[in-house]
């Protein structure tokens, strides 16, 4: 870790360090009720979990039941579309009708950092080193997973950075292009994958860049890291704070982004459409760049039958104007957060057996079954021991939908038998070297807790509107004056404040 990627190093470690000193501070009758409270970790369980389905239907029940064999539970999944989950969660924890366990993947989002600090939720720190694999979560992710150094959940455990962008490598070679390797390249691409006919039908039928409705997952936030913009925040050697759309970087973005649209290199509809149609466009012919280097794999899946000649290549490094590689990391790491609302697990006793059960979809043979399904029916391993699916129609409906709730993608490492899926892995390892963090993530401020969404909102639908060519520069500082006066300013003065104590 350098200090131009990460900022002061020393701070980050003593931010850790606080959050676990006051994670780690209970009073002794809280102990002792811990300790008489027993529970029958063989007992059958009835569980209810509120997940995000971010395929286009949920799973059969075919490798559920084998789940449901392994962990000795019954599980109950109400799914959630990854579309529309903001306001699905806001809805729920409003009403309180929740699950056993809810899947809290946004936690910068206002109503559930709310939610979470209202005591409405489990704290779980203590009762993690009870079992084999959740004592294994690291400090350092325990941390960065806790709010005012409480953790209300088990952490979903995730790559650092896992972002980059997807290429038709099938069309870069029609028309004699090599992968871009700097911004002015990918540019070049995407023109060409939208005016020289990359699929050979001598149709004017395909964009180069797909996208979707919003920046933080769609192209933008990928193509402003290579621009060198901040991870959210910046925080200089003052501990003075400057927000990532303050900087000439992101403006730098927001052109590139509006001359990518204008002349038509970038999905017309991209502020109208949703991940799943994004991805159908893209294995129907339509698009040739995607963003996200996880998404290989189901659009691989996706294709099959419609462009089986497609071959995808990821790329992670892009060169920005600095000549250097910069990504932005993903909550450093943390996905979010399997939370335990008390109004449904109403005891201990009650929690520590559904902590018995998230410990067990750690386990290598359920981790298998919500990865690759069945051995022999959905996967297989080759002589090199690299790991392939062998009916991608099964594996799609019957196990994909699981991958996204494993509470840890880093445990049980997979080699890939396909080449290109091996390298987007290697790939998304390496982004770690390069890796650019939000430094207000392990901070606390209540102007954020309570209107950064809001005010978060502001500023998205500015920028998408500039994009359009809607909104020139002077509108888009006038919306970025509102957003200081509307609490952008008491943010700004909270994280400094913060992050001053945490240097003490």
């Amino acid at each position: 870790m350098n200090k131009k990627k990460y900022g002061k190093a020393a701070v980050l470690n003593v931010l850790i360090a606080s959050q676990l000193l006051l994670a780690a501070c209970s009073s002794d009758s809280e102990k002792a009720s811990s300790e008489s409270q027993k529970y029958d970790p063989s007992s059958k369980l009835e569980v209810s979990w509120m997940a995000m389905l971010h395929t286009p239907s949920a799973p059969t029940d075919v490798v559920l039941d084998k789940i449901e064999e392994a962990t000795n539970a019954d599980i109950q999944f109400n799914w959630v579309p990854a579309a529309s989950q903001e306001e699905r969660m806001t809805a729920a924890l409003a009403s309180g009708e929740l699950t056993d366990i809810v899947s809290l993947n946004l936690l910068s989002n206002s109503s559930i950092r709310q939610s979470l600090k209202s005591g409405m939720f489990w704290e779980v720190e203590k009762y993690l080193d009870d079992y084999d694999n959740l004592k294994e979560i690291t400090e350092e992710t325990r941390a960065a997973a806790s709010i005012e150094g409480k953790l209300y959940g088990v952490p979903f455990q995730k790559d650092i950075a896992r972002s980059g962008l997807l290429f038709r490598k099938d069309w870069l070679d029609n028309l004699g292009l090599k992968p871009p390797a700097t911004l002015d390249e990918v540019y070049e691409v995407a023109r060409a994958f939208t005016e020289d006919d990359p699929d050979g039908n001598g149709k004017d039928d395909t964009v180069g860049f797909g996208d979707r409705n919003e920046l933080k997952y769609g192209s933008f936030k990928t193509l402003s890291s290579y621009f060198g913009t901040p991870n959210g925040w910046a925080v200089d050697e003052n501990g003075k704070f400057t927000a990532e759309f303050e900087t000439q970087a992101y403006k730098d973005t927001m052109e590139y982004s509006r001359k990518l649209y204008k002349n038509g290199y970038l999905d017309k509809d991209f502020a109208v459409t949703p991940k799943n149609d994004q991805m159908d466009k893209f294995a129907q012919g339509r698009t040739g760049i995607f963003t996200g280097l996880v998404g290989l794999t189901g659009l691989m899946n996706l294709a099959e039958g419609i462009q089986n000649e497609m071959e995808i290549i990821p790329v992670n490094k892009i060169k920005g104007p600095d000549g250097e590689y910069h990504i932005w990391s993903e909550d450093s790491g943390i996905g979010g957060l399997l939370a335990f609302p008390k109004s449904e697990v109403k005891t201990e006793a009650e929690l520590k057996r559904v902590l018995q059960f998230v410990n067990d979809l750690m386990d290598k043979e359920v981790f298998m079954l919500m990865t690759g399904g069945i051995e022999g029916k959905h996967y297989e391993f080759d002589e090199n021991g690299a790991y392939k699916i062998l009916d991608n129609d099964a594996w799609q409906q019957d196990v994909q939908p699981f991958a996204s709730s494993r509470p840890s993608d880093q445990k049980h490492q997979l080699k890939e038998a396909d080449p290109n899926k091996q390298l987007m892995k290697e790939q998304i390892k390496e982004n770690a070297e390069f890796a650019v963090f939000d430094p207000t993530f392990p901070l606390e401020s209540p102007t954020a807790s309570e209107r950064g969404t809001e005010l978060e909102k502001l500023i998205i639908d500015a920028t998408i509107k500039y994009i359009m060519g809607e909104m020139d520069e002077k509108q888009f500082d006038e919306e970025v004056e509102k957003w200081k006066k509307s609490g952008g300013d008491s943010m700004r003065t909270e994280y400094e404040e913060a992050y001053k104590k945490a240097e003490k």
